[in-house]
């Protein structure tokens, strides 16, 4: 049976396969884990890749490689240097992903940037400032501009650039409902274009629908 891995205060450890990972304070590992579950508070550093069946962590996140999990939550500021694979998946926070995302069910709200393409079969994304994927390919996305809570207020009114927005080129789906979102190209069964959007073309093939605060070039039906 493998062993718990246990940091308390400012420790390391190796990689290796652990039964249970708890880390409190400011934790360094060295190489790849393997976990049936996974909880950390503080600072974490992971040198190599985490395949963990749950996992729940909050604070500072660095992942130098892929996550495979199968459900995750994490809160605060997390950064991977790989791709993110699994089936149930919540992230609040900002948080940087260089590649690509393969998820079941994805709940994320705040600032994120995916280099690769994302692809889920439900998201809800809650924008509380820029976010940036490649490309986005789903079931069924909603999209929605946070609340104007404290951090959203100065996200948004002192630095620009943070302003809450979707970057994207293309995004898939059977249902998508936007709001606050540059795309160059939206392809659905049912598409909503709410307010905020700037969508350079939109196929549709049951229903479109464009909020009088929203922008779209060019609509197009397409066949059954």
């Amino acid at each position: 049976m493998a062993a718990d891995l246990v940091i308390a205060g400012i420790g390391g450890a190796a990689g290796g396969t652990y039964n249970h990972v708890n880390l409190e304070g400011v934790s360094r590992i060295g190489g790849p884990v393997r976990a049936r579950t996974f909880k950390g508070n503080g600072l974490m550093r992971l040198g190599g890749s985490l395949t963990v069946d749950e996992m729940e962590t909050n604070g500072d996140l660095k992942v130098g490689g892929g996550l495979q999990i199968g459900t995750m939550r994490h809160d605060g500021l997390l950064k991977m240097d790989g791709g993110l694979r699994g089936e149930n998946c919540t992230l609040n926070g900002v948080i940087s992903i260089k590649g690509d995302c393969e998820l079941r069910n994805f709940t994320v709200e705040g600032s994120v940037t995916i280099s690769g393409i994302l692809s889920a079969v439900r998201m809800e994304l809650v924008l509380q400032g820029q976010t940036r994927v490649k490309k986005i390919g789903v079931e069924s996305l909603v999209v929605r501009k946070a609340g104007l809570g404290v951090w959203s207020k100065l996200a948004g009114g002192v630095i620009p650039k943070l302003r809450a927005e979707l970057q994207t080129s293309v995004i898939e789906g059977d249902f998508i409902d936007l709001e606050n979102t540059t795309a160059e190209v939206v392809r659905g069964a049912i598409v909503i274009v709410g307010e905020g959007c700037s969508i350079g073309r939109v196929e549709y093939r049951d229903g479109l629908t464009v909020h009088p605060g929203a922008t779209v070039g060019m609509g197009v039906k397409t066949g059954e």
